[in-house]
């Protein structure tokens, strides 16, 4: 369970786990009758032979009997067995890319509780991180180039998309402020989930990290996406992916024409690098995002749920994230009833400036957190009249106070 960000809260009590040994005691009181059915029914038709032949049984028979008994009993140890291993079997393979979130150790402002209840009431909100590797170092000790957050409203199917940019000068949920990329280097998914919600007054418990491996694989296995590339960006499209494609070891074929076109695996992940035009880091973003709508695009046209399941199968172990991999197959199979309809940056354009902060180098700054933090409800949850938290009114004001004296 998350923790609120209070001072004077109790923390709900997450209820125990029942202990395992009454349900092994109830199966392996299932087994014993069972089994004591058949003794009981092989001990009456002796007795019957018995009574009607008021002979002595045979004690050939009665030793015939006994070994059937015990070959019944060790194939179904040996059915339980098989079964063990094939469920072992199936566990391990959902749980190769999937960590179990320690949720006390996520932060939840008290506020978000309550809005829970009514302007955020039927969404589910999930950060989606994307990382600068190539070597599968997916966990931590790495900065998340790519801060975004998915909200899908579960009735409408309608999902916003919001880039968080990584440089946004913002507390790191420990009461220090830094660029928020640096949230995931030094704490992991735990610790930048806290730092979204803790800024942003949001309620996120799930997350999917992914790097270049990842990205690369899914855009491939569904055949591509299509994009639109101008001049200005193919000379950094292919100078990316050459390094990507020399890092993960794969060929590349450069893209060499402007306009709407589709792109393979390496080419959107080079598309998504690209930060050195008009618009820089910004204008990335908003590739990233292009790019993501793209795949869900793609995934809805080109991709039965049994592909998709497939997909997510090959992929999953290239991805770091809180959701089973049934989970996800069970999201896959209602794509088509998922929408990306809007899409835009934190902080807003005419809320942010750029400065250098000293020894943290340039950051992005919301010049005034609060203002944005209510636009950020309006966009997503259509809250016209949200107030924010007292701790996103307390990082406002600090925010205000380290960043008065830099930039314009």
């Amino acid at each position: 369970m998350a923790k609120n960000r209070r001072d004077d809260y109790d923390e709900e009590r997450r209820p125990s786990k029942k202990s395992s040994s009454s349900s092994h005691k109830s199966s392996s009181k299932r087994y014993d009758d069972r089994y004591d059915d058949r003794y009981d029914d092989d001990m009456g038709r002796g007795k019957s032979k018995k009574k009607s032949s008021g002979k002595k049984k045979n004690k050939k028979a009665q030793a015939k009997k006994q070994r059937r008994r015990i070959i019944l009993f060790i194939l179904e140890i040996f059915v339980l067995l098989v079964m063990v291993v094939v469920l072992y079997g199936v566990l391990k393979t959902e749980k190769t890319g999937k960590v179990d979130l320690k949720e006390e150790e996520i932060i939840i402002n008290d506020t978000v509780k309550e809005k829970e209840e009514t302007t955020m009431k039927g969404y589910r909100n999930i950060a989606l991180f994307g990382v600068d590797s190539t070597t599968g170092a997916l966990t931590k000790n790495t900065r998340s180039d790519t801060i975004m957050i998915a909200s899908i409203n579960q009735d409408t199917g309608e999902c916003r998309l919001v880039s968080v940019y990584r440089d946004t000068y913002l507390n790191l949920s420990n009461d220090s402020y830094n660029k928020c990329n640096a949230a995931y280097a030094k704490g992991g998914p735990e610790m930048a989930i806290s730092m979204l919600n803790l800024n942003l007054d949001m309620n996120i418990t799930d997350f999917v990290t992914v790097g270049f491996a990842g990205l690369t694989d899914t855009i491939d296995a569904l055949g591509g996406v299509y994009i639109e590339v101008d001049s200005t960006e193919i000379s950094h499209l292919n100078n990316y992916q050459l390094c990507i494609a020399e890092d993960l070891k794969r060929s590349y074929t450069p893209v060499k024409d402007t306009g709407y076109q589709l792109l393979d695996g390496l080419q959107a992940t080079g598309y998504c690098r690209i930060r050195y035009t008009a618009g820089d880091d910004f204008k990335r973003a908003e590739r990233q995002r292009e790019v993501l709508s793209a795949v869900a695009d793609q995934a809805k046209k080109n991709a039965s749920p049994a592909a998709l399941g497939q997909i997510a199968n090959n992929v999953f172990d290239k991805v770091y994230t809180s959701l089973d991999l049934t989970e996800i197959v069970e999201l896959l199979a209602d794509v088509t009833n998922y929408n990306i309809t809007e899409t835009s940056g934190f902080p807003q354009e005419d809320m942010r400036r750029t400065a250098t902060i000293g020894a943290k180098g340039s950051c992005v700054i919301p010049m005034n957190l609060e203002e944005n933090v209510k636009w950020l409800h309006q966009f997503l949850f259509d809250d016209n009249a949200y107030t924010p938290s007292a701790m996103v009114q307390e990082c406002s004001r600090q925010i205000e106070a380290d960043t008065s004296g830099y930039g314009k």
